[in-house]
């Protein structure tokens, strides 16, 4: 089977210097970094990026840690680019700590929002229900998928968020909506890659935690086990920010990403 390409939307690809990819988290895309892209686009190349079952690149029924590492190996074989700065938030963290561990040569500094290496108890339970329960032939408009959510998933901002995935499929002529994510594959392997640690393997290059001040994704404890894979560490606490810290606070995220790529005396 021929390797598929993970999508991207490229900012700055004139410009020059070591090029930064950016992962979503779990049900994410890379629409919602769109902002960011354009700000560091201005400094550097930006690649936004899809993962796997996600957004518009490919759906497969793997769904591992050292699969979304090979996706990485592979985009990076057909750009031709040899070394990058790597950035990835939840689950995009979860895959830049196993492809920096396995590919350390290939990456120059390594950002990890709000997620440690260890193994999370499932917890997406709710909200991998209450998306099962949409019913895209009875359901006709996003408002009325956005509603049904809203009767089984609390927050306002999770529905919104998981409503920016519905698209309009043209399926046998006939228009209908669809999730852009594979939601199969998630709600199957969602163990494999939320219930396991990342695979052993040391990265002695840069590596910056961001963590959100109210998130309890990387507590204190976890920092054996971060420096035991990733030795060269900083943890930045970004204020007013939770689990969804670039969103929650951009300004103080995007400061906190500027001054790491752009500090030449690390140690």
């Amino acid at each position: 089977m021929v390797d598929q390409i993970l999508h991207s939307k490229i900012y700055g690809e004139e410009k020059p210097g070591t090029p930064l990819f950016v992962f979503h988290g779990l049900f994410g895309m890379l629409d919602n970094w769109g902002s960011f892209g354009k700000e560091f686009g201005d400094y550097f190349p930006v690649h936004l990026i899809d993962l796997r079952n996600h957004g518009k690149s490919f759906h497969s029924e793997e769904m591992s840690h050292d699969d979304l590492a090979h996706d990485i190996t592979h985009y990076m074989q057909h750009y031709g680019i040899e070394k990058a700065n790597l950035l990835g938030h939840s689950l995009g963290g979860k895959a830049v700590m196993q492809f920096a561990v396995k590919y350390p040569l290939k990456v120059e500094k390594l950002i990890v929002a709000d997620i440690s290496p260890k193994a999370y108890p499932p917890h997406h339970q709710g909200i991998i229900k209450a998306l099962e329960t949409v019913d895209f032939d009875v359901m006709k408009s996003r408002q009325e998928v956005q509603e049904h959510l809203t009767a089984y998933i609390p927050e306002k901002s999770v529905v919104q968020f998981l409503a920016k995935n519905l698209y309009w499929n043209d399926e046998n002529g006939e228009k209908k909506l669809a999730w852009r994510f594979n939601l199969k594959t998630l709600s199957e392997k969602y163990n494999e890659f939320v219930a396991n640690a990342i695979k052993f393997g040391v990265y002695n290059g840069p590596t910056l935690f961001i963590a959100g001040e109210k998130s309890n994704y990387i507590l204190p404890q976890d920092e054996f086990l971060i420096k035991q894979q990733f030795p060269d560490f900083k943890i930045v606490k970004i204020p007013n920010a939770g689990h969804w810290v670039q969103a929650e606070n951009p300004t103080d995220f995007n400061k906190a990403v500027k001054d790491f790529i752009f500090d030449t005396h690390q140690a």
